[in-house]
């Protein structure tokens, strides 16, 4: 993680930031998907409560040469100012950036129902719960390669370490343990 490249969007009035970063999100992972990519991380450097204009994506000179040569922003890159590669500057702090999941869910409750292990009487006390547990996380709206539907992908930010934690991403560039520079 010794790299990064910085996408800035370049939002317009047909593509407003939150639908551009939406798409290159959802490009970077079907690219990661296609590589098997677990050494890859991402990270939101303007994040305040919105995640800001900038996707900045972190690993090995490599890694991120062969990312480069791929093309994988497509016709969307014309909205996005991509830098170089370039080194992790010294004296950063590092933090985990890693998907965030609520323990209820309508999916998981159209699953209980399936299976029949709860009533229909507890339909609403669970969708009662399951509104005030609701997430209040940074979210991406990703669209399902598979079959074309829009699932979110809530993300939570790790407290700021002095030192980095090796480890592997997922192909979203997210991990639970292992760390990005956060500058």
């Amino acid at each position: 993680m010794n790299f990064f490249i910085n996408i800035e969007l370049k939002p317009d009035s047909e593509m407003p930031v939150n639908r551009l970063l939406n798409n290159v999100y959802t490009k970077l992972h079907e690219t990661l998907c296609d590589v098997n990519s677990t050494s890859i991380g991402i990270s939101f450097p303007r994040y305040k409560v919105l995640f800001g204009n900038m996707l900045r994506i972190h690993g090995s000179e490599g890694d991120l040469s062969q990312l480069q040569k791929m093309s994988w922003l497509g016709g969307i890159s014309g909205y996005c100012d991509i830098s170089g590669i370039t080194a992790v500057p010294d004296g950063v702090q590092f933090r985990t950036i890693s998907r965030k999941q609520t323990t209820m869910s309508q999916a998981k409750l159209n699953r209980l129902l399936k299976r029949g292990t709860i009533s229909a009487d507890d339909v609403k006390v669970y969708k009662a719960k399951m509104f005030t547990k609701g997430l209040d996380n940074p979210y991406v709206e990703l669209v399902s390669r598979s079959n074309g539907h829009k699932h979110r992908r809530y993300i939570e930010f790790g407290e700021l370490l002095n030192n980095p934690v090796n480890g592997e991403f997922d192909q979203f560039g997210l991990s639970k343990t292992a760390t990005v520079p956060w500058f």
